[in-house]
């Protein structure tokens, strides 16, 4: 065991083996922040699919389970801080890889954005009912500046404060909803049930924003250096966390939306529904602790992404795709820290900008939001993609993995169509603006950051540094079995 710790120790410079089942767990699920959802973000997906958002949640849900099966092909054989970039070098190559790799920092970066947005939109509210205002651009600064010091410091603490906080706020929302639905009598609620006024494009282009809702359910995968016993926890995490959470915004979805039925105010308007929900049952006191929770989710949400973030930037910047210095770990936190604080330094200045244009938090981060999906579902449709290819290389492909993957990308095509639309269908209407331009905005950032790699694969050495820091990982891994 001690010569395996310092070979971890010599590849990558991280904290190796430190993390358990449930640190590991807790990363996928502060990235997922699935209190998020009910607490703040459920009106911006209801707008979009009415009473098919629960069913916009399970399509989605099933979809990214075919995909961590095909993320778990990787995972199961291999582990590294490159996540799902460092298995699409594998699978596909390098050029693909570095597609993946772009897409999934912009996908992490997006998603710390947004939250943060939540983060200082919440917070703000909360301040404000005792009186104090401070603006926006400082309460953005707090909590990218605090998510840096965790992640700067320790991947351990960073591990076990997100892990604490959303348990706690996972059980709270859990008692709130069972008490809501007893409050209506357990009853079922026909207008959901039976979609009303719900056509397929409805459900459709509200799977962009589900996606975002599970979006870095694969994030624990980031943690390949520093999980114990990485080949087994990373695949239960993968495969836990997307299930548990379908599990978990499928039924708040449906408590919520019955909940508000008959109580005059429409869910889409209302920042804060659980806490609204609460008064109606009279558990004030309930929604004030969610409220606090889902303050404390949108947190370690923010430091959730910065981790995996500075991993991928740290491994790709290993492959000679960076300045070097991004792939240095610091000697004593052992944490990618120069590339934690330039993912920190970026995560606050997209949104502080465009809250210098006056563009409301609650707007920003349903917009950042919008856009990280995209990042995601190239990522998630080019490892199944990989998956079956890579198995088929090794000699253990069956039939059944290709049907995984198959079924996965055509999942992750749903939100694709629903984002982009089809001019003149009324079934899959083009989005109303800005949401229209997003697709064509992330292919303009594939487009610049994918071009610079282009004219970087004129030097062969920056493509063998690629295979050869891939296959050292795999090799590793490989000898560690036998």
């Amino acid at each position: 065991m001690k010569k395996k710790v310092e070979s971890h120790q010599s590849v990558h410079g991280l904290k190796p083996e430190c993390l358990s089942f449930a640190e590991v767990l807790a990363q996928s699920f502060a990235v997922i922040a699935p209190t998020t959802i009910p607490a703040s973000n459920i009106g911006l997906i209801v707008a979009l699919s009415g009473n098919g958002t629960w069913l916009s949640f399970l399509i989605g849900g099933i979809g990214l389970v075919f995909v961590s099966i095909n993320i778990n092909q990787f995972a199961s054989r291999s582990a590294s801080p490159g996540s799902l970039y460092s298995y699409i070098v594998k699978g596909l190559g390098p050029v693909a890889g570095v597609i993946g790799g772009w897409s999934l920092v912009l996908a992490y970066l997006f998603t710390g954005m947004s939250v943060l947005c939540g983060f200082a939109n919440f917070s703000g509210m909360m301040l404000g009912h005792m009186g104090i205002h401070p603006d926006s651009i400082t309460l953005l600064a707090i909590g990218a500046g605090i998510s840096w010091y965790a992640a700067y410091k320790d991947i351990q603490l960073s591990a076990v404060a997100m892990l604490w906080m959303e348990g706690i706020s996972l059980m709270l929302i859990a008692i709130l909803c069972g008490i809501i639905w007893a409050h209506k009598g357990f009853a079922l609620d026909m207008s959901q049930l039976s979609l009303q006024g719900v056509n397929l494009g409805n459900i459709a282009t509200g799977l962009v924003l589900v996606m975002f809702g599970f979006s870095g359910f694969e994030s624990a995968t980031s943690l390949g250096d520093e999980a114990k016993h990485p080949l087994k926890t990373i695949p239960l995490a993968v495969m836990g966390s997307a299930i548990l959470a379908g599990i978990f915004f499928v039924s708040t979805t449906y408590v919520e939306m019955l909940g508000f039925a008959g109580t005059g105010v429409s869910i889409t308007k209302t920042e804060e529904p659980l806490s609204f929900l609460s008064q109606q049952v009279g558990m004030g006191f309930l929604g004030e602790a969610i409220a606090l929770c889902a303050l404390l989710s949108f947190f370690a949400c923010v430091l959730g992404c910065i981790n995996p973030a500075a991993r991928v930037f740290f491994t790709m910047a290993q492959h000679g795709l960076f300045h070097s210095k991004l792939g240095k770990a610091h000697s004593a936190n052992k944490t990618p820290h120069i590339a934690v604080t330039m993912c920190s330094l970026i995560i606050f200045l997209i949104p502080a900008v465009m809250s210098m244009f006056h563009i409301k938090l609650y707007e920003s981060m349903g917009y950042l939001g919008a856009i990280c999906s995209y990042g995601f579902l190239t990522m998630y449709i080019l490892i199944s993609i990989a998956a079956p290819l890579y198995l088929y290389r090794i000699r253990q492909m069956r039939r059944v993995d290709v049907v995984f993957s198959v079924v996965a990308i055509a999942f992750m095509m749903i939100p694709i169509v629903g984002s982009v639309g089809i001019p003149g269908s009324s079934m899959f209407p083009v989005p109303e603006a800005p949401y229209n331009v997003f697709p064509y905005l992330f292919l303009g950032y594939l487009v610049v950051t994918c071009g610079w790699f282009m004219m970087q694969r004129r030097s062969p050495r920056v493509m063998h540094q690629m295979r050869q820091g891939v296959e050292e990982i795999h090799a590793r891994f490989s000898e560690e079995k036998l």
